[in-house]
């Protein structure tokens, strides 16, 4: 699917009290479709050209949009493309994972500014609390006094009821139990003004390939990250759908059957940590799993039995998850490198046509393109999202 093919978020609508709602649709129309010139946005989202040039020189003048090169070769005047201004606004994401904390600035269109991490045997409030505080100190004298007032928002994207894991990641139980009355919202108010945003790690992966990577490409697909733990999220109609409780796309817990007959769920089977045991017995230190930049040649042989099992495994997750949304593709992302995630892509999509696809339709399987810092760049995708931008269905960014 080529970048013209990208659906367009909406049509317009010209009454003047309804200014912000196509302020939104035309940065969400330079987002999905890169610099446009005014009648290009005008064409696009049904507003007149006149609307759209009032709007565009005010978000010029906000910051918000940038202005390209003439394009000349056209009978009348050369048109300008307008783009947006990835200075125009910042957020912060943060990303609380298993095994290690991701902290990132971020600009208006996803580019990542500064980044910290965090390693640890296993999260506890207190500890990321005071390195997330640290940070976005640290980003605000990055920015300065010019710049730091465009800081949108914080996104934190956590595991969901993080303390029932605890047998899995090896924490002592009364310990995790912690989480279920730390309040993180509560707690960076004492310290920041800012908007915070909390939400599924998966989910928030999600959100980053939607909306920079190449979930663009495609109205409704499944995504699959595989981290610690996999996890995911559901596409539909160009929009990340949370469910009502903001847990949908909780692929990990999709019922799956042991080779002894037992049941356990697809986060038993297909998730790194069962690749960190298999290091850990074959005497190697599993910290080198998230040392960047991540290189796993070392350990090949392992990772390649891993890749073996997982592909076989997901791929029986991505039948069942198609029986019940008709989706046109099965993105698959994750903490690895790249050329693990290839490698694994490929023996999914093998094991895929193996199946027994009856009454349904073949999704493609394609590979992810944000990779390990997805969960934190969809965290800081959401401040912005609700600060600037509408969803697929023309309402504002939730």
């Amino acid at each position: 699917m080529s970048d013209t093919d990208v659906r367009d978020p909406g049509v317009g609508r010209n009454q003047r009290t309804l200014r912000d709602h196509n302020e939104r649709l035309i940065l969400t129309t330079l987002l999905r479709n890169g610099a446009c010139a005014g009648s290009d946005v005008a064409r696009r989202t049904g507003l007149s050209p006149q609307t759209v040039s009032v709007i565009m020189r005010g978000l010029e003048q906000d910051g918000l949009l940038s202005r390209g090169d003439p394009q000349r070769g056209r009978v009348g005047k050369p048109s300008i493309p307008m783009d947006l201004s990835p200075d125009g606004a910042y957020a912060v994401g943060l990303k609380i994972g298993r095994r290690s904390a991701d902290l990132v600035l971020t600009d208006m269109i996803g580019g990542i500014k500064a980044e910290r991490n965090l390693t640890y045997r296993y999260p506890m409030p207190e500890p990321i609390l005071m390195f997330f505080q640290t940070g976005l100190a640290a980003f605000g004298d990055l920015l300065g006094a010019a710049f730091v007032g465009r800081i949108a928002g914080i996104g934190i994207a956590k595991p969901y009821e993080i303390w029932n894991w605890h047998d899995t990641i090896g924490a002592p139980a009364d310990e995790l139990a912690a989480w279920k009355t730390f309040d993180f919202v509560a707690a960076i108010a004492d310290f920041s003004a800012l908007p915070v945003f909390v939400e599924n790690d998966a989910t928030a992966a999600s959100r980053a390939e939607q909306i920079y990577g190449v979930g663009r490409n495609w109205r409704d697909y499944a995504y699959f990250f595989v981290g610690s733990f996999i996890g995911g999220g559901v596409i539909l109609n160009h929009s990340v759908f949370e469910g009502p409780t903001g847990n949908a796309g909780a692929f990990g817990s999709l019922p799956m059957r042991s080779s002894d007959g037992r049941d356990i769920q697809l986060i038993d089977t297909a998730s790194l940590h069962l690749l960190e045991s298999a290091l850990v017995r074959a005497g190697h230190d599993p910290k080198v799993m998230w040392t960047q930049p991540q290189d796993w040649r070392a350990f090949d042989d392992i990772v390649a039995a891993w890749i073996d099992a997982a592909a076989e495994q997901i791929a029986l997750a991505s039948l069942m998850v198609c029986a019940v949304i008709d989706f046109e593709a099965i993105v698959i992302d994750g903490g690895f490198p790249d050329d693990v995630r290839d490698r694994l892509v490929a023996r999914i999509a093998i094991n895929l046509q193996k199946l027994d696809m009856r009454g349904l339709q073949a999704p493609a399987v394609v590979a992810g393109s944000i990779g390990p810092n997805a969960r934190a760049l969809g965290a800081a995708a959401t401040p912005i999202l609700s600060q600037f931008f509408l969803n697929s269905h023309g309402e504002q960014g939730a």
